[in-house]
């Protein structure tokens, strides 16, 4: 099986690691999504099925085929996020083209139950400095609905640049909804020896 540069791996730093997702995720991966129907639900588009339903084991396992899929291609690098040792979440880079652009949209969640540890900036910052160090890219993006706090908030600790203001962007909650665009690209990092440890020397600062 052939595979692209940066995939397969795992990740790690402290109590938060990042691994391909397994077809065993299926259940972890339904109880968190049904559970956090509330957290997460504002910010996707909406199911064609009821939430319970668009979250079940057997969808995980449909969507494991498309992102094995997407791996296998080159065009995604699909990780589950764990943290204590437990999947509390998922992180993908996607829509990644190579040659002169290599560059990757980065898109995620996470139980609302584990938010406030610092789970998604320390694993988007392991993915990018992944990404950057052996996945051949450059820039990764990251688009955020204005009303997004939380995810906004976490792009802004890492360093991220605001860079644009796309209106009518995603469908999302039956309507096409703004959202801000945001990057980092490998210059933006490297001379701080990555964006973990910027990531790191922030947390210590403010501890």
């Amino acid at each position: 099986m052939n595979y692209h540069p940066g995939w397969p791996a795992v990740l790690t730093e402290g109590p938060v690691m990042l691994r391909p997702h397994r077809r065993g995720d299926a259940r972890a991966w339904s109880e968190v999504r049904r559970a956090n129907e509330r957290w997460l639900q504002p910010w996707e588009p909406l199911p064609t099925q009821p939430w319970h339903d668009a979250n079940s084991p057997a969808v995980f396992r449909a969507l494991l085929r498309d992102l094995r899929r997407g791996a296998r291609q080159g065009t995604a690098m699909p990780f589950a996020v764990c943290y204590e040792d437990r999947f509390v979440g998922s992180l993908t880079l996607g829509n990644i083209v190579r040659r002169a652009f290599c560059s990757a949209y980065a898109g995620y969640w996470v139980d609302g139950r584990v938010a406030g540890h610092g789970v998604i900036p320390t694993a988007l910052a392991l993915v990018v400095d992944h990404a950057f160090q052996h996945g051949a890219l450059h820039r990764i993006e990251v688009n955020i609905r204005p009303e997004n706090t939380p995810s906004r908030r976490v792009v802004e600790k890492l360093g991220f640049r605001e860079e644009s203001y796309h209106q009518n962007y995603l469908h999302i909650g039956g309507a096409w909804r703004d959202h801000i665009g945001y990057a980092v690209t490998l210059e933006d990092v490297e001379a701080e020896g990555g964006l973990l440890a910027r990531w790191r020397r922030l947390r210590g600062s403010s501890g």
